[in-house]
């Protein structure tokens, strides 16, 4: 009988110790880097454990310490630029996060804003457009628009041989325009510097620009092409008139030199004329004869000996009407 008390006491002591075991276990574990870690205290922040010291997670990201604050810091102080800003194409650089801070919002283009801001507005801490040169201001705005099919050839382009800038005709910030961000409609951006042009526009025979059913942007590429004059092409490289007048295109079987060669403009004003279908002169023989003469040294053909032009033949396109090329008659008859 003892000896069964005595088995039963010490089972008891048994049982005991595992239960005080398990229920330190949890206590013991309980650390940083434990799922028993107590929740930190309001106002202070978990940290990871690295070696014997806590420091911030490597997750947790500062945008200020790489320099840039964000536009809506930009917005407490330059509140009428940003409404301005805010309705343009450029605002939609603030949702993409792809390219980082340095190509988001006012940032992306006045580069970071941190210093500026420590500053009190130091505009030396910042990119300020009007502060730089015209190859600087170019080179910043080709940082994102460089890739588009406008720009391809902007090195060519007449307006930066002239030392015209971007923010000349556009403005990022109060455009007139939504499209393009243009600081005046066409045409009056465009004869703020090419007046020569305006009054060609009010020729009894031109293109419709002033109308506005026809943008000079249409026929030239203002960031600049492999032509001269910065003229557009057309789809088939050819030049940019065939867009709308399809009928002279053709290919024809037999071509008219001057159309492939030098092209509409050989025979047209292409701005506007005081003559009937922007005609370079008045009179349709003297523009003809300018090529097809007797002489020598002329390798057209010159002008037949039966051809009257003070009665009859007072007028080449009478007789030769297929002037732009013809599928049938090396004459141009039809």
């Amino acid at each position: 009988m003892a000896k069964r008390i005595k088995h039963s006491i010490g089972a008891l002591v048994f049982y005991a110790s595992v239960v005080m075991i398990l229920v330190a276990a949890p206590k013991a574990g309980a650390g940083p880097g434990s799922k028993y870690a107590q929740p930190p205290a309001p106002g202070q922040t978990a940290t990871a454990k690295t070696g014997d010291s806590a420091k911030p997670s490597s997750n947790s990201q500062n945008p200020a310490a790489s320099g840039y604050v964000g536009s809506e810091v930009c917005m407490t102080c330059h509140q009428d630029i940003y409404k301005g800003w805010e309705k343009t194409s450029h605002w939609k650089t603030t949702l993409d996060t792809n390219g980082g801070p340095s190509r988001q919002g006012c940032e992306g283009c006045h580069g970071p804003g941190a210093a500026h801001v420590a500053g009190g507005g130091d505009i030396t801490k910042i990119f300020i457009f009007k502060e730089h040169s015209t190859k600087d201001i170019n080179d910043r705005c080709l940082t994102c628009h460089a890739s588009g099919t406008e720009h391809m050839n902007a090195v060519n382009s007449l307006h930066r041989q002239s030392d015209v800038s971007c923010i000349s005709c556009h403005s990022p910030h109060h455009a007139e325009t939504k499209e393009f961000l243009l600081v005046k409609s066409q045409p009056q951006l465009c004869y703020t510097c090419h007046l020569q042009q305006k009054p060609q526009f009010e020729m009894p025979f031109h293109h419709r620009v002033n109308e506005g059913l026809v943008q000079c942007t249409d026929c030239h590429n203002p960031h600049g092409t492999v032509g001269p004059k910065q003229v557009r092409t057309s789809a088939a490289q050819d030049a940019v008139c065939f867009k709308c007048h399809t009928d002279k295109q053709g290919p024809f079987v037999f071509e008219h030199a001057p159309v492939k060669v030098e092209g509409c403009s050989s025979c047209h004003s292409v701005h506007g004329s005081p003559n009937a279908h922007m005609m370079k002169v008045s009179n349709v023989n003297i523009l003809c004869l300018q090529c097809h003469t007797t002489s020598s040294f002329s390798s057209v053909p010159g002008t037949p000996s039966f051809h009257n032009q003070s009665t009859f033949f007072q007028a080449c396109t009478l007789c030769h009407a297929q002037i732009h090329g013809s599928n049938f008659d090396p004459t141009f008859f039809k």
